[in-house]
């Protein structure tokens, strides 16, 4: 048999309860999941439901990423809702796939872990199966394993296994209706250019569950503990100095009352200056001082930045612990006008941590 497989949290019950039902099947897992966006996630969800398999000794491939090919047919499904045609759209399009490798790999029947979440519709998924396997040898497998408590029991074993718990569907759709109906920004879609981990990201959480499974193979206890703290995010900004723009870091927590704001610096700016709205200008050379590095220029600075540890400890030592300052950092600190752009966002969040058992 044949499982198409979405996440960990839904597989991990669903295999178990299939090896207990049929035990005669050779269960091989199949993660087809093109739809999920960005390929970040698409990683982190993988990685972790090797993990599960692994655990229950299922033999697990991993299909193409076809996002391009996926995309291409929601054209005019974007603002479905969740149970609409867009989603019956995903179903047919890994469901078909998933009948082909099953024939491919010479089993006779197929089904997936969509059946086992609670917020997918039970009749698409079947619809979607059988049209599948039409005119095949393949049988069609849908069991409601989410009947007689099997979803609360779902969620206790993801819990106790450490599983991840993603916090949306997977498409680039869903997340922004999700997000728009939480008021809050779409974190999942910034990255940094040079792949810093930042606060609440998906590379924090790969990060993560990397040291999750490192844990589990040295045989350490450990817990997750979920913190919830204030995150951040830049999205635009830029300095103007005599009218022309020039080299400039934004210290991360830089927050602003307004996207542009105009000041003079009439002398030259020591570290105690504070310009309009708590803002602190500060030189390449006096940074290098405050955090001992070597940065030749803002633009060297800016393609490989400092540990985000490293440069929240600047910030509290700049202005204080929870300040929003905007501290940038420019080539040379001049007299004369300058004109500031920017946008940041500041939203509460939460994000898991390891914390090792003594």
């Amino acid at each position: 048999m044949l499982v198409h497989i979405c996440c960990s949290v839904d597989s991990h019950y669903f295999l178990q309860r299939l090896q207990k039902d049929y035990p005669n099947e050779r269960i091989v897992g199949y993660f087809y999941d093109p739809n999920i966006h960005p390929y970040s996630e698409f990683l982190l969800r993988f990685e972790d439901v090797k993990r599960s398999c692994e655990k229950l000794g299922i033999k697990l491939i991993c299909g193409e990423y076809d996002y391009e090919a996926w995309l291409g047919g929601t054209k005019g499904l974007e603002d479905e809702p969740e149970k609409g045609k867009r989603c019956e759209y995903c179903f047919d399009f890994r469901m078909k796939d998933s009948a082909k490798k099953a024939l491919d790999l010479g089993l006779n029947k197929i089904t997936t872990t969509l059946l086992m979440s609670p917020k997918k519709d039970f009749s698409q998924l079947k619809r979607a199966l059988d049209e599948a396997v039409a005119g095949s040898n393949l049988e069609a497998v849908a069991v409601d394993y989410r009947k007689n408590g099997g979803t609360s029991e779902q969620f206790i074993l993801a819990k106790k296994d450490k599983l991840y718990h993603q916090n949306y569907c997977g498409c680039v759709f869903a997340l922004k209706k999700q997000r728009d109906s939480q008021n809050l920004p779409q974190s999942e879609l910034m990255s940094e250019l040079h792949a810093r981990a930042l606060y609440g990201s998906i590379e924090a959480r790969l990060e993560l569950y990397k040291k999750v499974r490192e844990c589990e193979a040295r045989g350490e206890k450990f817990h997750l503990f979920r913190r919830r703290f204030l995150n951040y995010r830049l999205l635009r900004a830029s300095v103007k100095f005599q009218n022309a723009v020039v080299p400039s870091y934004f210290v991360l927590y830089s927050g602003f009352k307004r996207e542009n704001l105009k000041l003079n610096v009439e002398r030259d700016c020591e570290i105690d200056d504070e310009l309009k709205e708590g803002a602190i200008f500060m030189s390449i050379e006096r940074f290098n001082k405050f955090t001992n590095s070597k940065f030749k220029s803002v633009d060297e600075l800016c393609k490989r930045p400092l540990e985000i540890d490293t440069e929240m400890k600047f910030r509290r030592q700049i202005s204080g612990e929870f300040s929003q300052n905007p501290i940038i950092i420019l080539d040379e600190v001049k007299k004369g006008s300058y004109e500031i752009y920017a946008k940041a966002v500041f939203y509460n969040d939460s994000e898991e941590i390891l914390v090792l058992e003594s």
